[in-house]
């Protein structure tokens, strides 16, 4: 059975269809990708996955809960690190365990384990404006980690970094899922970095929105650091751009 999975899912605004027969399922461990033009409803499905928005038609499963409509099952990180500016980074990570009824101080605890394994050793006291971005997008994927129940979407997290700082950051990404048990539905335009970090890419095109093809990507992650500049690489971005 997979972690997640949506079934049937189907949306419409002011009686204009969005979304129609989502089916997308997550297997433990992994990293789909969503991709999409502009407009094919991403950020409408992840808004009915994280139980913020209720679906015309259809279910979302973690394992055998019907998690349909119930917010804070899985969580969800935006384009942007949305810390909050006049608190220090361990009171931002701890909040969603604050949120739940944890105890400040236990919530400051059980964050702090996981500073070392999130590359955030020595900033638990520090506030966001000292740390570069792509130290302030580990310190939002920590907060998204601890209100997770194990899945995670991610909504185009790494768009604002520069190509040097993204690189290093997906590296460090996938190693992360590794470690922590942490599986992921990832949107992103770019098609270089689906096909880096993907074990599935699903491409989600036409109005209404719907999943018109998926794509294995059967190299073994993570993948080698000169893959991007290789004729299998190359092949499926032809592939990709073709659907699209």
């Amino acid at each position: 059975m997979p972690l997640l999975r949506t079934e049937n899912i189907s949306k419409a605004f002011n009686h204009k269809e969005v979304l129609k027969n989502i089916n997308i399922r997550l297997e433990k461990g992994e990293l789909v990708s969503l991709l999409g033009v502009s407009g094919s409803g991403k950020t409408t499905l992840f808004n009915i996955i994280s139980g913020l928005m209720a679906p015309d038609t259809g279910h979302v499963f973690l394992k055998d809960d019907d998690i349909t409509g119930k917010p804070g099952s899985v969580s969800y990180m935006l384009q942007k690190d949305l810390l909050l500016p006049h608190k220090k980074i361990i009171e931002n990570v701890s909040l969603p365990l604050i949120l739940k009824g944890m105890k400040k101080e236990a919530a400051f605890e059980k964050a702090a384990v996981l500073f070392p394994q999130f590359g955030l050793e020595g900033t638990e006291y520090q506030y966001p404006s000292r740390l570069s971005g792509g130290m302030k997008q580990r310190a939002a994927l920590l907060r998204t980690y601890l209100a997770s129940n194990g899945v995670a979407l991610l909504d185009e997290p790494f768009s604002a970094l520069d190509t040097l700082t993204k690189t290093a950051v997906h590296k460090w990404y996938l190693d992360i899922m590794n470690r922590i048990d942490l599986s992921t539905i990832f949107i992103t335009h770019d098609i270089d970095e689906a096909i880096l970090l993907s074990d599935r890419i699903c491409i989600l095109s036409g109005t209404p929105g719907q999943i018109t093809n998926e794509i294995v990507i059967e190299e073994k992650k993570p993948r080698a650091e000169d893959f991007s500049l290789t004729e299998k690489f190359l092949q499926y971005k032809k592939q990709v751009i073709k659907l699209l």
